[in-house]
């Protein structure tokens, strides 16, 4: 039989009242769990209890879920594409440098993985959707950083390049497209099976434009059948929105709504360029509803865009049109909490006022609007039966004090920093501020050896055969010192 812990006399408890659907706050209150279950929410709890932890001085909130990331390669760009410039491609850095700076080995990309995973655990994130090429060790890594993990292998049937830094070009091989489909259906079904318990799958057709409708068909049909979700990047950017327009006729939601792809399984990154978006400049203004009349999920993630003048029109507006909502962190930093804070602001410049969104909708997005994407009623929320996913908040740190509202002030002020525990499946993956599943300082740095590799190759794989210095200037000069 599994032991009990209970976290008694917790300041306050970010409980779920199941008769109104919504989060609540309880005060003063208890938490037990059992066999990475939660077993009892509410007051005086007064069953058998192994473990006792005392919760004075604690926020206690579900875990967060993460739907959209790509820890692979996303870390190892740190301080290379944080500021690239791309001006044949509308803003985006997505075709010209992505393809050039990525890793240059599994050894990079497993550095990648668990840096990321790191920094997500050490942001209160409990669940993550990964969207990678598969690897070698990439299924079992995810197990044994402890998180809750949905796999989601790439396959497409054509590849970006540019051969002038303004033309997009596509290289189509439907053939490989299928058996990358193919391999991606049995990593999926290894996940699934994995001992750990914890990982799952999804479906992932690339992006919008790299993908044929057969291989769309299909694979949502396997999404269909196996009963997972089906995610795609699309509308992320003007580029693509004019390519599939010339292809189609049609907007990328669209066309994705006429051939079936558009349901209740489907996430779709990141959904900025909708036909609304006035660098658009479209004659209609239809894609939102399709989306909310399709059930459909957003995976927005504010950060990547906003680097480059980028924003979703507006957060606020996509709730209010019935839009479901999740939120991922897509790129580094891997910092959930940062990404909700950043997601409320662009929303609220953007959107020219504060009442554009509350604070409330960007929880609610990385908690149940992401289990509900995940299809999943049993994380995101905190209730008897519900899965021991949760986070502790330390709300003696200076950043949270003076407590009164403790939720905005871990968002708008102390994000990270106040995060002291982290649990998933019961089990304690962050123990006073410390990873307890991952040595961070010795994964940063094969992270930046891995990351030399990497530059290292950048003229070979540039279409201009410039240097990663070309492509990403340093701020400021570098000299050798001189006595």
């Amino acid at each position: 039989m599994s032991e009990t812990t209970v976290i008694r006399g917790i300041d306050w408890l970010v409980a779920w009242d199941t008769a109104e659907a919504h989060h609540v706050y309880l005060r003063d209150a208890d938490l037990a769990f059992s066999g990475g279950a939660v077993t009892f929410v509410g007051k005086g709890y007064d069953g058998p209890a192994e473990t006792e932890i005392d919760g004075a001085g604690r926020m206690v909130m579900p875990g967060l879920i993460n739907v959209h990331s790509h820890p692979t390669s996303e870390t190892m760009r740190k301080g290379v594409t944080d500021e690239t410039h791309s001006p044949g491609f509308w803003h985006s850095s997505l075709y010209e440098h992505l393809p050039v700076f990525d890793p240059a080995d599994d050894e990079g990309r497993m550095a990648c993985l668990k840096v990321a995973l790191a920094e997500l655990l050490l942001s209160g994130v409990t669940t993550v959707v990964d969207l990678s090429a598969a690897f070698d060790g990439w299924l079992d890594a995810l197990a044994d950083s402890g998180i809750r993990a949905v796999a989601a292998p790439f396959f497409r049937d054509a590849r970006w390049y540019t051969s002038d830094g303004y033309k997009l070009q596509y290289d189509w091989d439907e053939k490989a497209g299928r058996e990358r489909f193919d391999a991606a259906c049995r990593v999926i079904e290894l996940a699934r099976q994995h001992p750990s318990g914890r990982l799952d799958g999804m479906l992932s057709p690339s992006q919008v434009d790299t993908c044929g409708e057969s291989l769309l068909r299909d694979s949502h049909a396997y999404a269909t059948e196996r009963n997972l979700p089906w995610t795609i990047h699309a509308a992320q950017s003007v580029t693509e929105f004019l390519e599939m327009q010339r292809r189609h006729g049609k907007t990328p939601i669209e066309w994705m709504a006429d051939m079936g792809v558009l349901d209740e399984r489907s996430i779709i990154a990141h959904c900025i360029f909708l036909d609304h978006h006035p660098w658009l400049h479209w004659s209609s203004n239809r894609d939102l509803d399709l989306m909310a009349e399709r059930g459909a999920t957003v995976a927005h993630c504010p950060t990547v865009f906003s680097r480059r003048g980028i924003t979703l029109r507006t957060f606020g507006e996509y709730v209010r049109r019935g839009v479901n909502m999740g939120i991922g962190t897509d790129t580094y930093p891997h910092n959930m909490l940062e990404e909700m804070r950043t997601a409320a602001v662009a929303a609220r410049v953007i959107g020219e006022s504060v009442a554009d969104l509350d604070y409330l909708d960007i929880f609610n997005a990385a908690t149940t609007g992401g289990a509900r994407a995940l299809r999943r009623d049993d994380i995101g929320r905190l209730a008897p039966g519900a899965r021991a996913d949760f986070v502790v908040v330390n709300l003696e740190h200076p950043a949270m004090m003076p407590v009164r509202e403790p939720l905005r002030s871990l968002l708008v002020v102390a994000a990270e920093r106040a995060v002291r525990d982290v649990y998933v499946d019961g089990e304690a993956v962050v123990r006073d501020g410390e990873l307890t599943t991952i040595d961070l300082a010795a994964e940063s740095e094969r992270l930046q050896r891995a990351q030399a590799r990497m530059l290292e190759r950048v003229p070979e794989l540039d279409w201009a055969g410039r240097t990663a210095d070309e492509m990403a200037p340093m701020m400021l000069p570098t000299r050798e010192a001189v006595s």
